[in-house]
């Protein structure tokens, strides 16, 4: 026979309703994906006498699958409203159409700043750390902190405290936790809070899919470093082309690249209020945990 809490409760049913519960369904999400991180990357140290290359793809795919299998055996199980934002159905078409959208977005970008003068090749480069990079700054950025933004605090804070609030909030982390990169400023945090917490958090909420984030995330970063020699989020790459951004940090972005400058803010917060715009009109929104609990009564 079951206990039961001073209130009759079950004591099984109590305990189920408090992991269940938005914000601490958050909590174990977020400790299960560091702690599987964490263990990917000791995991790959043990392997000696590979070259970089190798050992940053190597680490790559381990991480990502002992991620994958944690989300799918656990993840999508956790909170009151299971569900998996990393289904098979539309994921090649969501993920296409994330990487078509962060390569046009990116390529627009440079245009314009070249255009403006404060953008301009000055050599070719060369394919040497294209696959190096390909692993290192797109796949890899895009799966980990997509599933850890969009897919683990996004859709239980959403749960939680409805569709703006996470929204908001995760915009706003996601601009913070860029601030300690090289040559960040507090208007380049203010900028990738609102034109990447739009673009990947309206892109989020539109498809209920994290296929369509990761496709532009490792895009964007991919076209910025790799093909057009732009900082990604204030590091420097190595790129198919040699270039060299100048003039107005507002137009060049500065140190940190073309993401702290207003052509990218424009271009990219558009597109994600466009893909929030469709999500409200589709419906997509979610009500507050305690709205839709005073409903249901």
């Amino acid at each position: 026979m079951d206990q039961a809490d001073s209130n009759g409760t079950p004591t099984d049913q109590l305990w189920l309703r408090i992991v269940d519960f938005p914000l601490v369904a958050m909590v174990i999400a977020i400790f299960l994906f560091l702690l599987t991180a964490g263990a990917g990357q000791l995991l790959v140290r043990q392997v000696r006498d590979l070259t970089e290359t190798v050992s940053v793809a190597l680490a790559a795919l381990v991480e990502i699958a002992l991620v994958l299998i944690v989300y799918k055996g656990v993840l999508v199980r956790l909170g009151e409203r299971p569900r998996d934002d990393l289904r098979l159905p539309g994921a090649a078409r969501n993920l296409g159409l994330g990487l078509l959208t962060g390569f046009l977005l990116i390529a627009s970008a440079v245009g314009i700043a070249a255009i403006a003068g404060v953008y301009r090749i000055v050599a070719t480069g060369d394919a040497s750390r294209l696959a190096f990079e390909l692993f290192g700054s797109a796949i890899l950025p895009a799966f980990m902190e997509e599933t850890l933004f969009r897919g683990i605090l996004f859709r239980w804070l959403e749960e939680f405290g409805g569709s703006w609030a996470a929204l908001s909030v995760t915009a706003a982390l996601f601009g913070l936790v860029h601030i300690m990169n090289p040559n960040a400023t507090w208007f380049s945090t203010f900028a990738i809070a609102v034109e990447a917490g739009l673009l990947l958090g309206g892109a989020y909420l539109l498809t209920r899919s994290l296929w369509l984030p990761i496709g532009l995330h490792a895009a964007w970063n991919f076209t910025q470093g790799e093909i057009f020699d732009v900082p990604v989020s204030g590091l420097s790459e190595h790129g198919l082309l040699e270039a060299k951004l100048s003039g107005p940090a507002l137009l060049s972005g500065g140190g940190f690249g073309l993401e702290a400058s207003v052509i990218c803010l424009v271009l990219a917060s558009a597109t994600g209020i466009w893909f929030v715009w469709r999500a409200v009109k589709t419906g997509q929104l979610v009500q507050p945990w305690w709205i839709r609990r005073r409903r249901a009564v």
